[in-house]
């Protein structure tokens, strides 16, 4: 490609661009690919030969955009913002055609001179004070631009472990005889618990420890908590050298408290490092400034206008207060990078980790000058406008509550009752790909992060993303009703409530059983487990009792089976009691399209749950699944079976559990639960004794037993086991195919 074709293609690209930022808002915002959808659309091999650039610009849309996240989409709420804007664009389209690297002065003097120039710009935006101006008389401060947010802490976290190290020399005479390991070994870096991971990241680097001290109840973290872990570590013969400070958290955009971790710091010589990646650039609207207070006892500060400024990654500014701190840590010199200008110019490769670096404030130049600082105030108000009136949302709607405090553009929820609703809620939103959130953990409550992240975002485009969230939320929540799915279970207590969330004292709801029926001995009336009548020692699912032990389960020594003994890590064995699944009927009707791989606890199962993707709408027209080798309904093919017991993931170990094998001709992994005489007994409820592991399960119904039928299949233990409910002989039960949610008398 020569200039003149250049001309054409850089004009059609320009359109193309112009065009995609128009559009993006139509496109799916969360990409339907997996892992190594591209390997099948380009060749093995690159080509020999060039090719037309009509081919490569086709393929654009063909290889490249199928697997996009649309981070300008008007429907992506994940992680921060990720801004760009036209002048953004234009400003690194010109920097990269001039392609210099501004690692000296003498490299190339205006991309120094103009990145002096314009950190002084922003450092004034912001709100800075003059002690981190170049051009303040005698400062020793100033700003540079890194790449990253991650980046500038590291930077800082180096720096001060070499000013560290310097003083301890020092303050020992410089003797050769000090171990800088030693000294290294004992240092300590500090950050709250929502600080971000870089810091964690930063401390692996640099060999030092890193403390999580806990934050308060506003996710802030407070001066009180820093001096008791400052003075524990201390009497442990350890070094603090380094804080962490953050305005802006990830997780719920909570600010620390610099005011009092500020004097702390300043007392014990710690260097304290502001990171205020996303929360930064509202700094330029005075009304926010009253969360920068304290910005004076840190040693640096870092915020990233790549994130809500509309300038394009990479983009970080840093401003340090001494840069011969910087120097000291990073100045080498060798007689290549030498020239006649240095030590009267700044030369920036001693204030970054890399040598080399590029023209980044030039499209930081084009978007200050093109927006000024009231076209940028107004984006930040907006975005924290449009934040404000979704939180209010959210707040209105009782299914819902906002999980912290919003005090910018980001608003944290979850839908009331237990993690596993915001959960699937969340995975349900972004599989429509019509919009997209990450998650969070906030004092150990699963939320969803919800950011305002586009230009494009309109109060109607936020309105559409709203009401998705209520519709799903509404469907998750009827789904989960229906299975009857709550909080994880502790030795059968939901965290000391009964299964319907009433108190339970000493394992009994004031002297009642699970379903508030007065029990007599240990039994419920001379019912059974399941409230069926107890004859001449048969229970109520018709199988004889011999020592204690039914005709369905296997001797117990002491109480406990053979397979809980057995159990490596898991305590308890359970046994799911189908009790009448015809009174639990509606529970069949579920929408396969909208299953849940359900999860039980590491530790129990719930005996009296149902758990698994089930039938919609009427019984019969759907036929059965496979029941054993002697019974399938013909009308179902095996495949569409076994494409509904695809592998699925549990929430609890994140260990995948995968059906490799449906066969259900093999007696060793499919058998009927509840035989007499080795016939399936089709009168009574079966019961079907789960494995630990087992977290799959399917329901279907059988024209040829007539009988609703539940299979649940564990990979890990090689079991598959089946229940099943039927019509009882002599018994006055409506017919399948007349139930239609109405509950059987008596028995199944």
């Amino acid at each position: 490609m020569d200039v003149e074709e250049y001309r054409q293609r850089g004009k059609e690209m320009v359109d193309y661009i112009a065009d995609y930022l128009q559009t993006v808002k139509l496109r799916r915002v969360y990409p339907d690919v997996q892992p190594g959808y591209m390997v099948d659309m380009i060749p093995k091999e690159a080509p020999m030969q060039g090719e037309k650039w009509e081919d490569i610009f086709g393929d654009i849309e063909r290889v490249i955009m199928p697997g996009i996240t649309h981070w300008q989409s008007p429907h992506m709420h994940a992680y921060f913002p990720a801004l760009n804007s036209c002048p953004s664009l234009l400003g690194d389209m010109l920097a990269d055609a001039i392609g210099c690297l501004g690692f000296t002065w003498a490299s190339s003097p205006a991309c120094t001179e103009l990145e002096v120039i314009v950190m002084d710009w922003l450092a004034k935006m912001i709100g800075l004070p003059p002690c981190f101006y170049h051009s303040t008389s005698g400062s020793q401060g100033g700003g540079v631009l890194q790449g990253t947010a991650s980046e500038a802490t590291l930077v800082a976290m180096l720096a001060a472990r070499a000013q560290t190290i310097a003083r301890i020399k020092h303050e020992c005479g410089n003797s050769d005889d000090i171990d800088e390991g030693g000294i290294i070994s004992r240092l300590v870096a500090y950050c709250s618990d929502q600080a971000h991971s870089s810091v964690e990241k930063a401390g692996i680097m640099t060999m030092v420890k890193v403390r999580f001290i806990p934050s308060d109840e506003n996710l802030s973290l407070r001066g009180n908590d820093l001096r008791k872990a400052l003075k524990e570590d201390k009497e442990n013969g350890l070094i603090p050298f380094y804080l962490c400070a953050t305005l802006g958290t990830t997780g719920a955009c909570a600010f620390d408290n610099m005011l009092e971790l500020g004097p702390i710091c300043e007392e014990e010589d710690i260097w304290m490092h502001i990171d205020a990646a996303y929360a930064g650039t509202a700094f330029m609207c005075p009304e926010f400034r009253y969360l920068l207070n304290g910005i004076h006892f840190a040693q640096s500060f870092a915020f990233n206008p790549s994130k809500w400024m509309m300038v394009h990654f990479d983009c970080t500014a840093m401003w340090v207060k001494n840069s011969a701190a910087l120097h000291r840590t990073f100045n080498v010199n060798p007689l290549y990078l030498k020239h006649d200008k240095s030590g009267l110019a700044i030369d920036y490769m001693h204030w970054q980790i890399p040598l080399s670096r590029r023209f980044r404030s030039l499209k930081l130049w084009f978007v200050i000058r093109s927006f000024g600082i009231e076209g940028l105030q107004s984006h930040i108000r907006k975005g924290v406008r449009l934040a404000k009136m979704f939180e209010e949302w959210v707040q209105c709607e009782p299914d819902f509550e906002v999980a912290a405090p919003r005090l910018l553009g980001l608003v944290v929820f979850r839908l009331k009752g237990p993690d596993e609703l915001t959960e699937a809620l969340l995975k349900s939103l972004n599989q429509t790909g019509k919009v997209y959130m990450v998650p969070a953990s906030l004092k150990n409550n699963y939320v969803i992060r919800f950011t305002v992240t586009s230009t494009h975002t309109t109060e109607e485009s936020l309105l559409a993303d709203w009401n998705l969230i209520r519709e799903k939320a509404g469907k998750v929540k009827a789904h989960f009703e229906e299975s009857g799915i709550g909080e994880p279970m502790e030795n059968g207590v939901e965290n000391g409530l009964d299964a319907i969330g009433q108190p339970m004292e000493n394992g009994l709801e004031n002297g009642l059983d699970a379903i508030g029926q007065p029990m007599e001995n240990g039994l419920e009336n001379g019912l059974d487990a399941i409230g069926q009548p107890m004859e001449n020692g048969v229970d109520g699912i018709g199988q004889p009792m011999e020592n204690g032990v039914d005709g369905i389960n296997p001797p117990m020594e002491n109480d406990v089976d053979e397979e809980t003994r057995t159990g490596g890590k898991y305590s308890k064995q359970t046994t799911g009691i189908f009790k009448s699944l015809s009174t639990d009927v509606d529970m069949l009707k579920q929408d396969f399209q909208h299953s849940e791989s359900i999860q039980t606890s590491e530790k129990q199962i719930d005996e009296n749950s149902i758990h698994g993707d089930c039938i919609h709408g009427d019984f019969r027209s759907k036929g059965a699944h496979f029941i054993d080798g002697k019974h399938k309904a013909d009308h179902l093919p095996e495949d569409e079976f076994v494409n509904k017991m695809k592998h699925q993931k549990s929430r609890r170990s994140n260990k995948m559990i995968h059906s490799k094998s449906l066969d259900t001709e093999d007696k060793k992994k499919v058998g009927m639960i509840g035989k007499s005489n080795g016939k399936p007994t089709v009168e009574n409820c079966g019961v079907l004794k789960l494995c630990y592991h087992v977290n799959l399960m399917e329901s279907c119904a059988s024209e040829k037993l007539n009988a609703i039928c539940i299979r649940a299949n564990c990979e890990e233990c090689q079991k598959s086991v089946l229940g099943k409910c039927g019509k009882g002989k002599g018994e006055q039960a409506a017919s399948l195919a007349d139930h239609k949610g109405v509950r059987h008398n008596g028995k199944c």
